[in-house]
């Protein structure tokens, strides 16, 4: 396409001016897409790269990586479809790092089921000869990709040396550099020829599913996180409660008689709390985090990945988009003493109580609704993890096991026994798939070494 020849100093580069990028940028530069559109060629390519993958900053970055390319799905220069997917792997290897094994767990993870026939590998620093060790390290792996008549792993083969200078001690002479030099352009010439060839075959496949994936991913993390708080607040209101109880218990005489008295309790409210550099949705009417981390990159929230037809999929009462705000704050359930008095809690009921006792059913009857409310939101992830199981290409990623034990055990605790089993078969079995990618995230965690 770009008319490259064995004779150019320089066969490709990516250049890329860091001078007046921020450390902000530098994190948030996660996907690259890169467009060639020459006029003289019938083909115009794009080149969408994802190379932050396994660093050192952990998971949370990597989620952004999936949240970028929802985001490249649904924005004004909308990729619809794609041909190919390409997990690049060296020649040499007979045996994928853990990094690599969760690199490719988390690629694998993005996409719809559909999505197999276009995954392919590109073999890096190849000799030529055929990768049988690194072959065996992708079975071993699992990896996912297409298959030729044969049953085999569709892949290529590159060579990645350069026209560089040569040093003044390199012992090798000129003969045998171009030789060298000719081998290797003519290996990768022929790789690039063959995965052009592949390219005007196969199919593309509509990024729909994969949308549908990535869309459920968010909707069971954001499930999880809002499930997580609402468990707190009714926790705490449960606490406020008793103290209730003990109030009206220790002013039986007073309630009897209908007289006012004071008491002390520990009361529930929402504080917005500086999360910088990080970004929340949050909805301003239900207080809640709908969205954290979120799209850092919406600037219209009804883009925003937990909205769908205007609306909250996330928050309580499911309120329209326009009602929830994005900054560098979040909402943190917190507790303060507060004093109050029997008229104050007869006037907040406006008479619709009698005495003590009817008093202790209406907030029994609000703690109800809680947990009415905490059933349907463990039902909702419970849903998208059930989605991803029929959808996804990587079912059993080790993104799902982040969230599944939490799961697991509010349906023990509302006695859903066969939805906590349906559950504990896809953990078990997610955790026999990516034990060494478990131990990666976990050695990420504590920051150690992984190479």
């Amino acid at each position: 396409m770009l008319g490259v020849q064995r004779e150019d100093k320089v066969w490709f580069e990516i250049t890329d001016d860091q001078s007046d990028r921020t450390s902000a940028d530098s994190q948030t530069s996660i996907v690259t897409v890169y467009g060639f559109y020459l006029q003289e060629s019938p083909i115009h390519l794009t080149i969408i790269d994802t190379p932050g993958y396994g660093g050192t900053r952990g998971v949370d970055l990597d989620k952004e990586i999936a949240e970028s390319l929802l985001n490249l799905c649904k924005s004004a220069e909308e990729i619809y479809e794609i041909h190919a997917v390409c997990l690049v792997i060296k020649a040499t290897q007979n045996r994928l790092s853990d990094r690599q094994i969760y690199i490719f767990d988390a690629v694998q993870s993005l996409f719809g089921r559909d999505i197999v026939e276009n995954i392919v590998l590109l073999f890096t620093h190849s000799s030529g000869a055929p990768p049988r060790n690194a072959l065996t390290a992708v079975k071993e792996a699992k990896i996912k990709c297409a298959l030729n008549d044969k049953k085999k792993p569709v892949y290529f083969l590159f060579n990645n040396c350069q026209s560089e200078t040569a040093d003044e001690d390199d012992e090798e002479d000129d003969k045998e550099r171009e030789k060298r030099l000719d081998s290797s352009w003519n290996l990768s010439f022929k790789g690039m020829v063959q995965l052009e060839k592949f390219l005007d075959t196969i199919q593309p496949k509509s990024l729909k599913m994969t949308q549908d994936v990535l869309k459920q991913r968010k909707q069971l993390e954001a499930n999880i996180n809002n499930l997580q708080s609402r468990v707190q607040v009714m926790e705490l209101k449960q606490n406020e409660l008793k103290q209730t109880r003990v109030a009206l218990e220790q002013n039986k005489k007073d309630v009897k008689e209908n007289k006012n008295f004071e008491y002390e309790v520990d009361v529930v409210y929402k504080e917005r709390v500086e999360i910088d550099p990080k970004m929340a949705t949050c909805c301003t009417v239900c207080e809640e985090n709908c969205h954290y981390p979120g799209c850092w990159w919406v600037s219209d929230l009804k883009w925003c990945s937990v909205m769908k037809d205007k609306h909250c999929t996330v928050c309580t009462n499911k309120c329209h988009y326009k009602e929830h705000i994005k900054g560098a704050k979040k909402y943190e359930t917190k507790t303060k003493k507060e004093k109050r008095t029997y008229e104050d809690l007869k006037k907040k009921y406006d008479g619709k109580i009698r005495d003590g006792e009817s008093l202790v059913m209406k907030l029994e009857e609000e703690l109800q609704e809680l947990e009415e409310e905490k059933i349907k939101l463990v039902f909702e992830a419970f849903d998208c993890v059930e989605t991803l199981e029929k959808i996804a290409l990587k079912n059993d990623s080790v993104f799902t096991l982040l969230h599944i034990d939490y799961l697991i055990e509010k349906l023990k605790d509302m006695n859903k026994k066969e939805k906590a089993e349906i559950l504990e078969k896809i953990k078990k079995r997610a955790e026999e798939e990516n034990t060494r990618a478990l131990g990666f995230i976990k050695r990420i965690k504590e920051k150690k070494s992984y190479f």
